[in-house]
């Protein structure tokens, strides 16, 4: 046996091999057969081509990352690793090698897929987290403020429209049925088809793993369980990255960069050439100062209504130091103990997370992981003038650590270990629910754990509500409404009239607050690129925000109870035709438009159930849980997993869409490790 693939009833992988090295290389052979146009897609991504494959709607990306400089950086990390790390290296290079050979035996609905670099692994990393810290939040706060005051960097700092969240619970032995404890939790991003998490089983003698794998990413970087110790992550909302108005001049030599210390500084510079498919080759510009790729203008300036010399550069932690943290990956397949783990999570880079682990003998883990410079307070909430000593980067801060409170610790992207590393953070709601259904039950169960992943209580529904109940002189059918609303348990049911009737009149105050003149400024974004201007539209921040902007003191002369007062009336006289799931249906990312009719959902954005809707846009939900897991420190065997679609990215094949409707409903499938209880598929 050099290395095998075996399945279970859900069409998961389960591989085998006789070391480590193979086990790599069957681990990306196998994601290649499951996943081939998802990796093809993402190399593209990654490397700024995927305009080539899917035309002109691509094309604002592959600026960014050309002029990101993601794939440099990925190249830069792939040789600082080959230096520093040799036997991790040489395991990437391995599962390369198996997603080149797998690739190879597949079809792709669009032309030949590429062949795969060693460093193809590390530029799909950046390419799917170099969004995830919000650094365009940063844009939004310098609009804000410019237009409404520095009052407006509090009123709208919530998790916003871009931002990638999680729920993670870690249940102490103490308060286990069994004494040994139980991680469990769910990620929320954008959901995709196929699916940006791979359930996958890694086995060879030197260790045995579940968890669930980042397709195009060898190991088990976020969510897994070596039968001795499990782990899992949530995004800890850190701010690492940070922007800079830079002076910039051509010269005869090129373009040169106005530094801190007055005097001008050559940048690099060079030109690039995207292929579009149907239309004609677009040429970029790529320049670099000493800070950073610049992302937004360039010499002739930028159009923000703001200095009109200057152009906008990037500076993030993997392109300073060539590092993304992979030589975390394979000492968490050999961990054994906490212990091993948080040894592991030293060594991480990007993006920041708050990990949490715990073992079979009791211990317990409750950290951030991760790389956040220190740096000047400015750097972090605005843009800085590079041209200005005080905002270099002087070191990295040491990572903090967390502890259980009644045996349980709770993160759900809000206030806690990295308070001290981060700006905006989620409101506590889905932390603060999670908690309180975890203490009404002294003991807890694997089994037990779906009903709090389903809940569907909304805590940041009571602000509106509040404002409801103030209202008078209402007419007969909106004190009916007003009624129904106040007596609602608000829980986002799918089958909840009431639900749909409260999302319905929350889109009406919103649009309304949207649409007032003193935010008139703020709803026009500056000529930003394409991808940045999620974080810059002024519905859906006004959407995030409504439970602090109704009730802030002021509100720049708005009338928050006529514009609930208005949204009522009108929903009370044309009432939702159906219950919230009628309009609040899974729409998830594809690269490629397909039919499906897909599933109304439960849940909205604060509540534990996190499938999120656009306040003022639409109640489809494009965000969600893209996995959920339950690990059993007690009897692996007893754990539970579930992903949006299936174990298969192929349209048309019996695990493409098999886990639907399980995740759906919030039920899990159970992880299965014993190779007795397999089908072997084949040799690889």
């Amino acid at each position: 046996m050099t290395a095998e693939i075996h399945r279970d009833a859900w069409g998961i992988p389960h591989l085998r091999a006789d070391g480590v090295r193979e086990l790599a290389r069957a681990q990306g052979h196998v994601t290649a057969l499951d996943r081939a146009w998802q990796l093809e897609v993402e190399r593209r991504r990654a490397e700024g081509t995927s305009a080539a494959l899917l035309g002109p709607e691509s094309l604002p990306w592959d600026r960014f990352v050309r002029q990101a400089r993601l794939d440099d950086t990925a190249r830069r990390c792939w040789a600082a690793l080959e230096r520093e790390d040799a036997e991790t290296a040489d395991w990437i290079r391995a599962y390369v090698d198996g997603v080149n050979e797998g690739l190879a035996e597949t079809s792709l609905p669009l032309g030949t897929p590429g062949r795969w670099a060693p460093w193809t692994p590390f530029g799909i990393w950046l390419g799917v987290h170099i969004l995830f810290a919000g650094f365009p939040a940063k844009l939004w706060r310098e609009q804000a403020v410019r237009h409404l005051g520095e009052e407006a960097v509090g009123l709208f700092a919530v998790d916003g429209p871009g931002s990638s969240g999680s729920n993670g619970w870690l249940v102490g032995g103490d308060r286990s049925v069994t004494g040994r404890p139980i991680v469990a939790g769910d990620p929320h991003r954008f959901i995709e088809d196929a699916g940006v998490y791979q359930q996958i089983h890694l086995s060879c003698p030197e260790f045995d793993v579940v968890g669930l794998a980042v397709p195009g990413i060898p190991g088990i970087a976020h969510f897994g369980h070596t039968g001795s110790v499990a782990w899992s992550i949530t995004n800890a909302m850190a701010d690492y990255q940070d922007l800079y108005r830079e002076r910039l001049r051509r010269t005869g030599a090129g373009v040169e960069a106005l530094g801190p210390d007055g005097g001008w500084h050559r940048a690099v510079r060079h030109t690039e050439t995207v292929e579009v498919a149907g239309e004609e080759p677009v040429e970029i510009e790529v320049v670099e100062t000493e800070r950073g790729p610049v992302v937004i203008g360039g010499p002739e300036g930028l159009d923000d209504g703001s200095d009109a010399e200057c152009a906008i550069s990037l500076r993030y932690p993997p392109r300073v130091t060539g590092d993304l943290g992979f030589s975390t990956l394979l000492p968490l397949l050999r961990a054994r103990r906490v212990a091993d783990v948080d040894r592991a999570f030293d060594r991480w880079a990007e993006p920041v997370n708050v990990v949490q682990a715990a073992d079979t003998e009791g211990g317990l883990l409750h950290r951030v992981a991760g790389k956040v410079p220190l740096r000047g307070t400015a750097n972090r909430t605005r843009l800085v003038p590079a041209w200005e000593p005080g905002h270099e980067w002087r070191g990295w801060h040491e990572m903090p650590y967390g502890e259980l409170t009644d045996g349980v610790a709770v993160m759900a992207n809000q206030r806690g270990p990295a308070t001290p590393l981060g700006v905006e953070f989620a409101a506590p709601h889905r932390a603060d629910r999670i908690t309180e259904l975890l203490a009404q039950r002294r003991k807890w169960a694997p089994g037990d754990m779906p009903a709090v992943h389903t809940d569907t209580h909304l805590g940041s529904a009571a602000a509106l509500l509040e404002q409801v109940a103030a209202l008078d002189g209402l007419s007969a059918e909106a004190e009916r409404a007003r009624d129904t609303l106040l007596a609602w348990d608000r829980r986002m049911d799918a089958d909840s009239r009431p639900a749909a009737l409260f999302a319905a009149v929350r889109h009406g105050v919103v649009r309304r607050i949207a649409a007032h003149p003193a935010l008139a400024a703020l709803t026009t974004a500056p000529a930003y690129p394409e991808v940045l201007l999620p974080w810059l539209a002024l519905v859906p921040r006004v959407g995030f925000a409504l439970e602090h902007l109704l009730r802030a003191e002021k509100l720049y002369g708005i009338d928050r109870p006529e514009a609930v007062r208005a949204a009522l009336e009108e929903v009370a006289a044309r009432p939702p035709e159906g219950p919230w799931g009628a309009t609040h249906r899974l729409a998830p990312w594809r690269a490629l438009p397909a039919e499906y009719e897909e599933p109304a959902l439960s849940g909205d954005h604060d509540c534990v159930l996190c499938t999120s809707s656009v306040p003022g846009i639409t109640d489809l939900a494009a965000r969600g849980p893209a996995a959920r897991y339950v690990w059993d420190l007690d009897r692996r065997e007893h754990s539970l997993w579930a992903v949006p679609f299936g174990a298969s990215g192929v349209p048309g094949t019996p695990h493409h869409r098999d886990q639907l409707p399980l995740w759906t409903d919030g039920e899990l499938v159970p992880v299965v490790t014993d190779f007795d209880r397999l089908e072997k598929e084949r040799d690889v």
